[in-house]
């Protein structure tokens, strides 16, 4: 689907919703997470904001998360939706319109397969780091809020430092 300048679209809840970039505020958040998980990411993996569509056939289900580590044999396939078995990380920065779905529907089906999922939630100035998933969903998940230091399990094995958030 052809989005208009500026905008992404996501299957959620088996409908296309098409909503608009992060504003300027998440620049720096976003810069900041990338830059630090970009040095520990696994070898062959890129860390990107990009707006690539990721499909979830088991959940029938396609997002666009606002930064993700993936696989980069993942992007030479043909085609616009990259296969979600390819990722080992996604974050999903939470807006007023987004917070839901990045919090219940998200978590959900990423809790089936991402190795890691980090909820930045905007609002509440917190980060949510999510891990070890199951088929019934994540079985670790820690918060802290911005300017506390985070670990990052494995894959990663790092600590992000949330200062700049």
């Amino acid at each position: 689907m052809d989005t208009p300048v500026g905008f992404k679209a996501e299957l959620i809840r088996g409908k296309i919703v098409v909503s608009p970039f992060s504003t300027l505020r998440y620049l720096r958040s976003m810069r900041a997470l990338r830059e630090q998980l970009k040095v520990h990411a696994p070898e062959g993996y890129i860390t990107e904001t990009s707006p690539i569509l990721f499909r979830f056939p088991a959940a029938e289900r396609a997002y666009a998360p606002d930064l993700f580590v993936a696989d980069e044999a993942a992007f030479d396939e043909e085609g616009r939706h990259a296969d979600s078995a390819a990722l080992s990380l996604v974050a999903e920065f939470t807006s007023v319109s987004t917070k839901d779905a990045d919090w219940n529907e998200k978590l959900e089906v990423y809790g089936r397969l991402v190795p890691v999922y980090l909820v930045v939630d905007m609002q509440e100035k917190e980060i949510t780091c999510f891990s070890d998933p199951s088929p019934h969903g994540y079985r670790f998940r820690q918060t802290v809020s911005f300017g506390e230091d985070l670990h990052v399990p494995e894959p990663f094995d790092c600590t992000v430092d949330t200062s700049a958030f």
